[in-house]
């Protein structure tokens, strides 16, 4: 069966006003938050695969997001990069699609339609994008969380979970257009982002992912054992141990404690102060250094 671009496995499922929670990679996906996230999901509720695009190559650029080759009982075999659609059904409560998407290299609109039609055919009632950005924010403070909100119960949800209304602008990924087109035909859209330390940078950044995860908690009532603290708080631990051997880091940090402090001794959303120039230089350093490697 063919929604748009992706071919839906059969039988198809009967979903439930199902919620569709969505991750965009490499954007916004730093530190791996959102993927992270979305695995822990699927292994709780026991998901299982319900499509994915029937040609990639129509909208990805394979010297970008390379196939791979690896060896099978014997045998050579090459898995070609793909954005998939993941379900699972729920006892209680809504059904969940999980959307793990490649962001398109082109034919960006035709791929966005794709997902809003097959959104619409399995009756969504919800979408979320989840993810993370890296922010001037310090990893000794609790990670701030933004995003956006159409629809008065999800609005609630947010506020209960402090997810600030985000003031971003700048480049964004063309996938925000479904958000836009299904919030247009009154379906409750938001996106949360995890705001993570800059100047850290990690692969996987676990402390990121559990505060993800009490956000989506806020809004399904997950339980607790799908957070897992304890290895965030292992790799904050070492950048606290890598600050006090750095003479250039520890002040940096002490600059944006300050920034962020300020910011909620004021009780307000607006943007923290700027940034000391040396402190600017630095994080625009780190920056070059990991675009570099």
């Amino acid at each position: 069966m063919r929604i748009g671009a992706f071919e839906i496995n059969e039988p198809v499922p009967d979903l439930q006003e199902p919620h569709a929670l969505t991750m965009i990679r490499p954007w916004v996906d730093v530190g791996s938050v959102g993927s992270l996230a979305l695995t822990r999901l699927e292994r709780h509720f026991g998901a299982t695969e319900l499509g994915k695009l029937a040609r990639p190559g129509n909208f990805l650029d394979f010297t970008r997001y390379r196939p791979v080759i690896s060896m099978r009982e014997g045998r050579r075999q090459i898995t070609v990069p793909n954005s998939f659609i993941n379900y699972a059904i729920r006892e209680d409560g809504h059904d969940f699609l999980f959307l793990r998407l490649l962001e398109p290299h082109m034919f960006g609109e035709d791929y966005t339609d794709s997902i809003v039609e097959l959104l619409k055919t399995f009756g969504v009632k919800r979408y979320a994008l989840l993810g993370a950005m890296y922010d001037a924010v310090p990893h000794t403070r609790p990670l701030l969380v933004t995003g956006s909100m159409a629809g008065q119960d999800i609005r609630q949800r947010a506020d209960a979970a402090r997810v600030e209304q985000s003031t971003y602008e700048g480049p964004t990924t063309i996938n925000y257009l479904v958000s836009n087109q299904l919030a247009e035909l009154g379906i409750d859209t938001a996106s949360v982002i995890v705001h993570l330390p800059q100047y850290a940078q990690l692969e996987e950044d676990f402390t990121g992912t559990a505060r993800l995860l009490e956000v989506l908690q806020s809004f399904y009532g997950l339980p607790d054992h799908l957070i897992d603290y304890k290895k965030g708080e292992h790799q904050y631990q070492d950048l606290t141990k890598a600050m006090a051997q750095n003479p250039r880091l520890k002040p940096v940090i002490q600059q944006l404690e300050r920034n962020y402090d300020a910011r909620g001794a004021q009780g307000t959303k607006d943007e923290p102060s700027l940034l000391a120039p040396e402190v600017e230089d630095f994080l625009r350093e780190m920056d070059q250094r990991f675009d570099a490697n």
